[in-house]
């Protein structure tokens, strides 16, 4: 007989356990205390209050974190995320002299200078608007633009000024005392080596020309001279009209009657801001994993209750029937 007949025959009789045992059986599992539960409302306590508590310490720290965000976006950061303070602006009459430096007296420049004036009525605008084109002229030079919009007690005005590069200094300090200066700003760029190349590629020219003309004429030599010679003149008045800019600077003058926006505070830190940020992270961290991760925990949980309660089902049937 094979093992697969002896296997059928054992499950065709099922055998029965006798009285005896089935009464020993009952009165082991009577006895028996029942299996400590290791799930209990303690323990769910536990672990469920330091998560909650997670999750609130997290949406306070990002509520907190968003502020302070919000605060270095009105300021000046650098570059190690720290606040810069904010530029005082000069006294009524003062002119910053680190940022309107003298222009170079050997070499040509392109002096280009910007200064906003804060002025209290639209009257004061209009009268430090006529003062400035004075000033301008007073000095040599002239406006090259000027816009003026008033409206009730608030007005702007847009001035670009020309004056003798020589005398730039003397024109923004004059300018100055218009207003109150809310910013300033200088920008130079040498031109110096940009003339003498042209005037190396003009004397190059030059040559050729004299060479040429000391040569016998031809109507296809004529041609060369002629060309050579618009060329010439060409680069001599590029050179001439350089010069001419290199020897005015720009001005460029605003004024207004709006209060400028109030400078943002510096942020300081503590000696424990690192350590802040650092719990900081750690907490929004934990607040991201619990997001993702409490799902799969939850269902896992809930997965294992339902395996120990068909577990404990089991059990009790297998009982029942011994």
């Amino acid at each position: 007989m094979s093992q697969l007949d002896v296997l059928s025959e054992l499950r065709a009789a099922r055998p029965a356990a006798p009285a005896a045992l089935r009464d020993r059986v009952r009165a082991i599992a009577a006895t028996t205390p029942a299996p400590p539960r290791r799930l209990t409302r303690r323990r769910a306590a536990l672990v469920l209050a330091p998560a909650a508590l997670a999750i609130v310490a997290g949406a306070a720290v990002l509520g907190r974190g968003g502020g302070e965000q919000a605060v270095r976006h009105g300021g000046v950061v650098t570059e190690l995320g720290r606040t810069a303070p904010a530029a005082k602006a000069p006294a009524v009459g003062r002119l910053d002299s680190a940022i309107a430096p003298a222009p170079s007296h050997t070499r040509l420049q392109d002096y280009g200078a910007t200064l906003r004036l804060h002025v209290g009525s639209a009257a004061a605008l209009s009268d430090a608007t006529k003062r400035a084109v004075r000033v301008a002229t007073s000095l040599g030079g002239f406006a090259s633009s000027v816009q003026v919009d008033v409206g009730g007690r608030h007005g702007d005005a847009t001035l670009r000024l020309r004056v003798p590069a020589t005398k730039v200094q003397v024109a923004l300090q004059r300018l100055s005392e218009l207003g109150t200066i809310t910013g300033e700003s200088v920008s130079i760029r040498d031109v110096q080596g940009g003339v003498n190349a042209v005037d190396r590629r003009i004397a190059r020219l030059q040559r050729q020309l004299r060479d040429l003309r000391a040569k016998g004429q031809t109507p296809a030599r004529q041609r060369t001279i002629d060309a050579l010679s618009a060329q010439v003149a060409r680069l001599q008045r590029s050179r001439a009209n350089t010069v001419r800019q290199a020897r005015l600077a720009t001005i460029e003058l605003t004024l207004t009657t709006r209060t400028p926006a109030a400078a943002p505070q510096p942020v300081e830190h503590g000696p424990l801001h690192g350590a802040v940020v650092t719990l900081r992270l750690l907490g929004v961290g934990a607040l991201y994993a619990l997001i993702v991760g409490g799902p799969f925990v939850l269902l896992a949980a809930a997965l294992w209750l339902a395996w120990r309660r068909y577990r404990r089902a089991a059990e009790r049937r297998l009982l029942e029937r011994a």
